[in-house]
């Protein structure tokens, strides 16, 4: 009796299409929240900084303020925006990282073949980590009251809407720079030499006004500054202080002694993070 060979299988692969690069967008979106929540050292470490920066240096410049006769302004207040931008970087950049670990693992090339396009991938990617980091930022919102913020809902939305703004622009950024390195050392090197310059020339620990001439260009020239501003002109807008002291600690972005309306600013973080997004996916595509 003969026996007969087995017939192939035929394997279809679907054409790509808008509805497939859709749902590739909400997986990878689902997948970036179900890890973060499911790491619950990384929430707490990652809460941890901004909280102490928030509270222990906010209160001991604060002592420090007072004693050489400062009056009116809480620095803690001050730097409440700062804190909140702050947190959304390191959560963000940090999201950006599991990109390295997934291509040390071989994860990364298992989604970049499958029949979707690169760049849905890279979008959920960006979108994930930002509602991430925006998560993450709604905690440090949550403790205004402690810090002489009020808990008006105009003011809370708006600080958390600008959050996203900024999240999305540097999970775009962290998500371009993870495209081509190839280990995690490397990647937080670079996220090291990148993020702290960008923190401390935004203006986020010290007022932007009477600065030195060639520091004050390098905090316009940064991009952060246009994403920590807004914040501070938000919680600013709902406190009560003498014009003097306004001026001082919310002097805002001037371009030759032009003040950068708010409208403009959050519209350039916009423009650079799909910029950056854009940028990201031509690595991508470019990759293996």
């Amino acid at each position: 009796m003969t026996a007969t060979a087995p017939q192939p299988v035929r394997v279809q692969v679907p054409p790509r299409s808008l509805r497939h690069d859709l749902r590739a967008v909400k997986i990878v979106f689902h997948r970036e929240v179900l890890r973060f929540a499911s790491e619950r050292m990384r929430v707490i470490s990652s809460l941890i900084q901004p909280v102490l920066w928030l509270l222990v240096l906010g209160t001991g410049l604060s002592s420090l303020m007072a004693t050489g006769g400062g009056d009116g302004v809480d620095l803690k207040t001050f730097i409440f925006p700062g804190v909140c931008a702050m947190t959304v970087m390191f959560t963000a950049m940090f999201s950006a990282a599991s990109i390295v670990w997934d291509r040390e693992f071989g994860f990364l090339r298992e989604m970049l073949v499958a029949p979707v396009s690169r760049g849905a991938i890279v979008i959920g990617k960006c979108l994930g980590g930002a509602f991430v980091a925006t998560a993450q930022g709604v905690v440090i919102v949550a403790l205004a009251g402690l810090v002489g913020v009020p808990y008006h809902p105009a003011l809370m939305l708006t600080l958390v809407g600008e959050l996203f703004l900024g999240a999305f622009a540097l999970t775009a950024f962290g998500v371009l720079l993870a495209a081509r390195i190839t280990n995690m050392q490397s990647f937080f090197a670079v996220m090291q030499m990148a993020m702290m310059p960008m923190l401390f020339l935004s203006g986020a620990l010290y007022p932007l006004s009477g600065l030195p001439a060639w520091l004050g260009v390098l905090t316009k020239l940064n991009p952060l500054t246009y994403a920590v501003d807004p914040m501070r002109q938000a919680v600013f807008s709902r406190l009560q202080l003498p014009p003097e002291l306004e001026r001082a600690f919310n002097a805002g972005v001037t371009w030759n002694g032009w003040p950068v309306p708010v409208w403009l600013q959050l519209l350039m973080v916009a423009a650079m993070g799909l910029g950056l997004l854009g940028l990201a996916i031509v690595q991508f595509r470019r990759g293996d």
